[in-house]
């Protein structure tokens, strides 16, 4: 029996390890104005709970104009003593968490000072410095600047390293960043966009948040099931009873959780290509564009705002018909309202993300056996595929699993909108795990992007994803 029980553990400690083992990790240093609103709080613990599968290079405390002569590192202290309190818990679900004393470390502070005032000669902060000595490492993966206040920090070590570094040093260092931004927050946005046009960039510029993206994170759609972004579901599932970082998630003052679309992309879940903004993921889909400048809004918002001079990646729409599930019959069909705009981008997703957070709350206390765990969605061949004008394609995830055992249901869709191939392409039973059908019929090389969501039933039901790329050749 004890032999037995030492097998047991060994496969238990092999099979989290082979998962953590198997993530490519993003790098991102996070820029928050913690204490403006709850929602900043809201996010951080959401963020430390993906800590295992997103490499957390810094968290700032930064102003912005909620808050513009003073930042809180204390906040974001209080909350990593109680992440600390549960990390030996969650690694009992997947290994990889890092030690609250290691987080510690990464907490720096930029200036108590509003955007563009604090940026330029004798402005360097901890912040700043941070950013660009993490820049410096010699490290080859991109690093993500999530920025859910001011931007002005990153503004300060964008201008030293342009003052400083010979062209093609800074060239190469400007290169490896990755910006997701929510809205503008000081005047420092612009200003580094203007400034740095090879920056990669991703807002929805100035600071009229709805028309913003991100704010399908916590938008009431008509015509749809809200509740998971609801106060009761967060009561029942994030705050109470769920451990210490539950007991410290705040109730909402504005918005639920307005930052968190800037790192839910960098999340490994099958879907998410951080590189592939146009691609779609949990954090919204954006296109690279300049976008129009209406002077309109000119006088109605309380960051300087002009018009952009170059692309940036930003706002784009999808057309959305959700899958509903039937009693009786096939489980589960498309329904028969569809949505279009920006913000389907992102909230399409939601009820994925925040039963993955609800899950991973759980992980804070209850041991493995009694949690819920993601699928692993496998295809039976190669996630790029090339067929012929008008031939036979054939998709399989059979060899699919769930770590706890549970059932999978599958649900197959073509993602119009990511591919080169505009027009419809029907498919019948969506909800198994083999799909054929016939490729379309073309004149020159489309591709097509297919998406696979497995979800099992365990509660909460997690999903994961694959997503099949297919060159049609005439």
């Amino acid at each position: 029996m004890k032999l037995l029980y030492l097998f047991s553990f060994f496969c238990f400690i092999s099979h989290i390890d082979a998962i953590a083992q198997n993530i490519h990790k993003n790098r991102v240093v996070i820029l928050t104005d913690i204490e403006a609103d709850p929602d900043d709080t809201q996010s951080l613990i959401r963020l430390l709970l993906y800590s295992n599968q997103i490499d957390i290079k810094g968290i700032v405390a930064t102003t912005s104009c909620w808050q513009r002569s003073n930042v809180a590192p204390e906040s974001i202290e209080r909350v990593i003593n109680n992440y600390d309190k549960v990390q030996g818990n969650l690694l009992k679900h997947e290994s990889g968490y890092p030690t609250g004393e290691k987080l510690m470390s990464l907490i720096k502070k930029g200036l108590p000072i509003y955007g563009m005032k604090g940026v330029g000669e004798g402005m360097d902060s901890e912040g700043s410095e941070w950013i660009i000595k993490i820049l410096e490492e010699k490290d080859d993966r991109p690093l993500w600047v999530s920025v859910w206040g001011g931007a002005n920090t990153l503004a300060q070590s964008l201008d030293k390293i342009r003052k400083t570094k010979s062209k093609k040093e800074a060239k190469r260092l400007i290169s490896k960043l990755r910006v997701y931004a929510i809205s503008d927050q000081d005047d420092s946005g612009i200003w580094i966009r203007n400034n740095f046009p090879a920056l990669f960039y991703i807002v929805t510029p100035g600071d009229f948040y709805a028309e913003a993206t991100w704010t399908g994170v916590n938008t009431f759609v008509k015509g749809i099931d809200n509740s998971k972004i609801s106060n009761s579901w967060m009561a029942e599932n994030i705050q109470q009873a769920h451990g210490p970082l539950g007991a410290m998630y705040p109730d909402v003052a504005y918005g639920v959780e307005g930052d968190t679309p800037a790192f839910l992309s960098l999340i490994p879940n099958g879907l998410n290509e951080s590189e592939h903004p146009d691609w779609g993921s949990w954090g919204g889909r954006y296109s690279l564009y300049k976008p129009a400048f209406s002077k309109a809004k000119e006088g109605k918002s309380i960051v300087e705002i002009a018009p952009e001079t170059r692309a940036i990646w930003t706002n784009t729409n999808d057309l959305y018909i959700p899958a509903v599930s039937k009693d009786y019959g096939r489980a589960k069909v498309p329904d028969t309202v569809s949505f279009n705009d920006n913000k389907v981008t992102l909230w399409r997703w939601r009820d994925d993300f925040q039963n993955d957070f609800a899950a991973r709350m759980d992980w804070c206390f209850m041991n493995y056996e009694e949690a819920n765990h993601p699928p692993v969605p496998v295809l039976s061949h190669s996630d790029r595929l090339t067929v012929k004008s008008g031939k036979l394609i054939s998709m399989d995830a059979l060899n699919s699993t769930d770590p706890d055992g549970d059932n999978l249901s599958y649900w197959w869709f073509y993602y119009a909108e990511e591919s080169t191939y505009k027009k419809e392409i029907v498919l019948d039973a969506q909800n198994i795990h083999l799909l054929k059908f016939g490729a379309p019929k073309v004149d020159k090389k489309e591709t097509l992007h297919f998406i696979l969501k497995v979800s099992d039933k365990g509660s909460p039901s997690l999903s994961r994803y694959k997503r099949v790329i297919v060159d049609v050749i005439p």
